[in-house]
């Protein structure tokens, strides 16, 4: 059986073809409204070394608003004036905090076992310089940081999974509708349903603790990080 995956990518939708190992790249097709999938089509989630492979081969344009999530491409959300403020924000506030043998990153890739999400924000070991041939790996990523609005229901569910499952050891949302950042920690790991065991909550008169491989490092005041 022919299995096919789909990208798009603004008005362009993309279609890619296995048959066993091989991989056919489609023809560019516009795409005006959502398109539909033969009945006779297999969705094929893709692994990360062949997302790696289609970036490599030009498949995938450099800098598209793409995120290999769990073998699916999903497209990003654009980002408005009070996110991106947001994620500067966090950026600059956890750059002061955080141990000097660790950097921060600002919606750059982290490669995990199915997926490979650009957080708004994360803390990773190492200098930047080390990760010159590869992106970080999640137990080299302590904390990431999504800044949610209209992201609220695809960062408290599907992201949260993906980085419970990664072994992630801290998540935080940074809620902008409720102007509240939850944090999340403990990962339980691969298990059939991935979660954290602990949840707080940290409202905007309140400052949140910033913890770094099982080290408090300091705390952040939640109004400091709202737009």
């Amino acid at each position: 059986m022919r299995s096919v995956a789909a990208g798009c990518t603004g008005a362009t939708l993309r279609i890619f073809f296995y048959t066993g190992d091989a991989m056919i790249r489609s023809a560019p097709i516009l795409a005006t409204r959502a398109a539909s999938i033969p009945a006779d089509y297999t969705i094929a989630p893709l692994s990360v070394e062949q997302y790696h492979a289609m970036a490599r081969a030009g498949i995938l344009e450099e800098g598209a608003p793409i995120e290999l999530l769990e073998g699916y491409l999903v497209e990003k959300m654009t980002k408005h004036p009070p996110p991106r403020v947001a994620t500067q924000l966090v950026e600059l506030a956890l750059r002061q905090v955080i141990p000097a043998n660790y950097h921060t990153a600002m919606q750059e890739p982290i490669t995990l076992e199915d997926s490979e999400p650009e957080p708004d924000v994360a803390v990773v070991q190492g200098t930047i310089r080390d990760y010159s041939a590869r992106h970080p790996y999640a137990h080299e990523v302590p904390l990431v940081v999504e800044i949610a609005d209209a992201t609220l229901e695809r960062d408290r569910f599907s992201k949260r999974r993906i980085y419970a499952r990664a072994g992630i050891p801290c998540y935080w949302i940074v809620n902008l509708l409720d102007r509240m950042v939850e944090v999340y920690s403990e990962p339980s790991g691969q298990t059939a349903h991935p979660f954290y065991f602990n949840q707080r909550s940290f409202s905007e008169s309140e400052s949140a603790p910033v913890e770094i491989h099982g080290q408090h490092v300091g705390v952040i005041s939640v109004k400091s990080i709202l737009p």
